[in-house]
């Protein structure tokens, strides 16, 4: 019995450390996942601007796209991880979900600047227009600020427990926006391409273009792995230092 629940236990010790952040030292040299993060950035910066054939109509401009939709993807990816974290505080009031919450909130939410600068950057391009209230930009819009709304919770909340409570709550009600944004382009006439990745015909692109966003979709899920550890790891230490202050 005592071979079999001590390896338990450190199991459940190690994952408890690498979601609180505990075990972390300044200066320490880059891990793994640091290491393999940066080679597959490298892989992706070439793959998207030197291998992937230049688009015909669009010309380099579209090379963007590489950057756009791989940063949507992660957006919806941290924020579906702060939806099931936030149900899971509310159910458990477990901290180590509320903290993994915010923590993906924070990476998601650099996430949609990016997607909605990127955006903004390519349209100018091929819409002559920087911005314009077409259903998919403004939902991604209301999603980026009900998230600015979230991290204003964490920030200006002092109790623990309060703040943790209305952050989740929040949370898991700007989810709802996700689906609204993926299936704007159905439900609504709008200038936002359709998709072309899932479609009933398949993907609607060349196979090297393919290629490209197939590995921009692993890097930059690889920067949200890093990040959010990293952000994990930094509001581990914050929490350190207000007990200490207190």
């Amino acid at each position: 019995m005592t071979i079999t629940t001590k390896p338990a236990s450190a199991g459940r010790q190690a994952i408890s450390a690498a979601v609180s952040g505990e075990g972390y030292r300044p200066g320490r040299r880059p891990g793994a996942l640091a290491i393999v993060t940066v080679v597959m950035l490298v892989v992706f910066a070439w793959a998207a601007f030197v291998y992937a054939p230049e688009d015909l109509a669009q010309g380099p401009m579209q090379r963007i796209f590489y950057i756009h939709l791989p940063s949507a993807w992660v957006c919806f990816l941290a924020y579906g991880v702060t939806f099931c974290a936030s149900i899971y505080y509310l159910a458990r009031r477990d901290m180590r979900a509320d903290a993994l919450a915010a923590a993906s909130a924070q990476v998601g939410t650099l996430c949609t600047t990016v997607v909605l600068a990127t955006g903004m950057l390519w349209g100018h391009a091929i819409w002559g227009v920087y911005w314009t209230w077409e259903p998919r930009l403004t939902s991604f819009l209301v999603l980026w600020l009900m998230y600015l709304g979230y991290l204003a919770v964490r920030a200006y909340v002092p109790d623990p427990s309060r703040r943790a409570r209305f952050s989740a709550v929040l949370g898991i009600v700007a989810a709802i926006d996700i689906p609204i944004i993926y299936l704007s382009v159905n439900w609504w006439r709008t200038l936002h391409p359709q998709q072309v990745i899932i479609t009933k015909g398949g993907p609607q692109m060349p196979p090297g273009m393919i290629v490209a966003l197939m590995i921009g979709l692993a890097t930059f899920s690889l920067v949200y792995l890093y990040l959010t550890r990293l952000s994990l790891q930094v509001n581990a230490l914050h929490t350190k230092l207000e007990e200490i202050e207190d």
